[in-house]
Order: C-alpha cells, then structure tokens, then sequence
C-alpha cells in the first residue's frame, strides 16, 4: 500500500514519462474485492485471493497502455465457507470447469488529471463481454526494497447474469436473495520489472 506521503508525489498531467515500463500485479499488496446487495436490505462482501497480472504502461502516451488480470475462481471469500462452496459450484462459477475468469483491457481513456477509464472485455466461465473499469491513479514510489511501484484504485459495475450468474431465490415478502449488480472494488499496487523479462 501507498502511504500519503508517497500519494503527495503523485504525478500531474504530462509528467508519466517516468512511469513507462511493464509491471507485474503485487497479490500481497493488491485488493480484488466486490459487493452485491443481500436480501434487499444489505450488502455482502468478498474478494478473490489468488491472482495474477500485468500493465505495460506507456507514460508518454498513457492511451496506449494496457492491462490484463487472470482471476483463480476458487479463490472467492465472503468469510462464511458454506456460502463460498456454493458460489465455487456449478450455479456460479462453476470452478471445476472453469478455474479463471480474466479482464484484458482494449483502451484507455484519461478523464482527469490522475483519472482514467479504462475498457477491455471480462471473460466468466464461457462468456466474454465489455466492461470499463474507472481507475484513479495512487502514487509511484520505491518501496523498501528498491522496488519501484505504482498504485491504482478501480471500481466497475456489472450485472452477474450478463455473464450466466443468474442463481437466485425470491423472498417469501418479495424481492430476491442476491441481487444482480455487482460492484468491484480495485486496490493495486504494481511492481516494476525488468522489460526483457516481460517479453
């Protein structure tokens, strides 16, 4: 995670050039969390624990950087094992059949001095659609071990049964059980490598 004061060095439009190069996602650092309504009345939350990917990001043209992220299906968390063993089975993602889910960008778009929107298409189990991802760029900074990192906030919304989630229960006093947007929630921080080994 970027402290404030490393988020007081964050660079303001024009000055990305520094940033150029290709990173590798940090899971130790790096956040994959969602929330869906419950019940109708509250939300659950979770996240995903295995993960990985990159960015190559272009600082001269920041338009021209892209990302892509691969997600272990069967890492999902919501705290309770039972509820995670149904939504690893095949009324959700079906895990044993379809272990990852994955997001590859296609563009970027720079809305304002540190925020993008970022596009690309979401692949669930056998079904890729487009989504856009608002990020907002945290910081760069070396961490402690020399490492140069970046650091982005994201958040997408998304509704599950575009993708085949479409499992549900309706409520004896109506409604249903699950609701169907889901909000994801991005907390990254990224390291930077060496190019060649990015090849």
């Amino acid at each position: 995670m970027l402290t404030e004061r490393d988020r007081t060095a964050s660079p303001g439009p024009g000055t990305y050039a520094a940033l150029t190069g290709a990173y590798t996602i940090d899971p130790a650092h790096t956040t994959i969390g969602f929330s869906v309504r419950h019940a109708m009345i509250s939300n659950i939350r979770g996240r995903f624990d295995r993960f990985e990917g990159h960015l190559l990001l272009d600082g001269f043209d920041p338009t021209r950087s892209t990302a892509y992220v691969s997600v272990q299906t069967y890492s999902i968390d919501t705290g309770i094992q039972e509820r995670d063993a149904h939504l690893r089975g095949p009324e959700f993602f079906d895990s044993a059949t379809f272990p990852l889910m994955a997001f590859r960008s296609t563009g970027i778009v720079q809305r304002g001095d540190d925020e993008f929107r970022l596009t690309g298409s979401l692949r669930i189990k056998d079904v890729e659609l487009p989504l856009d991802i608002d990020l907002v760029f945290g910081g760069a900074a070396d961490d402690v071990d020399g490492q140069r990192r970046v650091g982005f906030e994201g958040t997408a919304i998304l509704r599950r049964s575009d993708w085949g989630l479409t499992w549900n229960t309706t409520l004896e006093a109506g409604g249903v059980l699950v609701g169907d947007k889901v909000t994801l929630v991005l907390d990254i921080s990224a390291v930077r490598i060496d190019q060649d080994a990015a090849a």
